[in-house]
């Protein structure tokens, strides 16, 4: 008896751990954003703990491919955080395509982050090239500048899935041998680059995300509808423009219709008449 009373008692303190375990995990308690992270570096330059714990090393790259840059440090960073704007603006370029090998020893859901800044450009169509992931094309036709503008932070976010030996990444599967191989691939215009990235455990609901863009932003849901005044019409009332939709900007002021007062409809008809009554009269005269 006294044995059966003790084994229950066990059951029981076993069963209350692993759920305050699974009640710990579920409010957080898991592992953090930093220990998540598998793999970060910050291209082009030193290694650096940022304001979420992740341990971006030094470049590997330093010395055997493609140019780092530091040229961005003369700038302030749009989007991140003072503390980490050194991950956009150092650099690593190369004028052919040149990427990461990152070691993936489990299975399971990972995200990639690549974070860029347009340091040097300051229009579009200067810089554009692709991302690739074990030969899957993940971004296309990168360009930074047309993306955020100049000196903007902007992270490129990839979710992917490695289960029985195969990468799964944007609908496509390939086999995949314990090693990721990010690309920048280079393209028409100028030279692939980027400024830092890492490779985590997760969703992407788990991803850090960048402050807000003011010249990005898009309105909220439930946001009221502008109104405009029509031109015309029967009704002569206002017509709704849907929120979010783009006002047409005037150049100048409104043009006047240049036929609004045109008389020649009306002129016409009394011309024909003076050109038929002139001859009628001058034939009465001679009789």
């Amino acid at each position: 008896m006294m044995r059966a009373t003790a084994r229950l008692l066990a059951g029981l303190l076993a069963a209350v751990l692993l759920l305050l375990a699974e009640r710990c995990w579920a409010d957080g308690g898991g592992p953090s954003l930093a220990e998540r992270v598998i793999w970060a570096v910050n291209s082009g330059g030193e290694a650096h703990l940022d304001i979420h714990g992740i341990h971006f090393k030094k470049d590997p790259l330093e010395g055997k491919v493609g140019k780092a840059s530091d040229y961005g440090l003369r700038l302030p960073i749009l989007r991140s955080s003072p503390e980490d704007q050194v991950l956009y603006q150092t650099e690593r370029y190369n004028e052919d395509t040149f990427g990461y090998d990152v070691p993936i020893r489990d299975e399971g859901d990972y995200i990639l982050v690549l974070k860029f800044a347009e340091v040097y450009f300051a229009q579009s169509q200067q810089k554009v090239f692709d991302v690739r992931i074990n030969t899957h094309t993940v971004v296309k036709d990168l360009d930074i500048f047309d993306r955020v503008g100049h000196s903007t932070a902007h992270d490129e976010i990839v979710p992917l899935s490695i289960r029985r030996g195969k990468l799964s990444v944007k609908g496509e599967v390939s086999t995949f041998n314990g090693k990721l191989t990010v690309e920048f691939v280079k393209g028409y215009y100028d030279n692939p680059k980027v400024c830092a990235l890492y490779v985590m455990k997760g969703t992407l609901d788990d991803v850090p995300k960048l402050q807000p863009h003011p010249g990005l932003d898009k309105p909220e849901e439930g946001e009221e509808e502008e109104e405009e005044e029509t031109e015309g019409g029967e009704e002569g009332g206002k017509k709704k423009v849907p929120a979010g939709a783009k006002a047409r900007v005037q150049s100048g002021p409104r043009t006047p219709n240049p036929y609004a007062a045109d008389n020649s409809s009306l002129m016409f008809p009394i011309l024909v008449a003076f050109g038929v009554f002139i001859p009628t009269l001058f034939c009465l005269c001679r009789l």
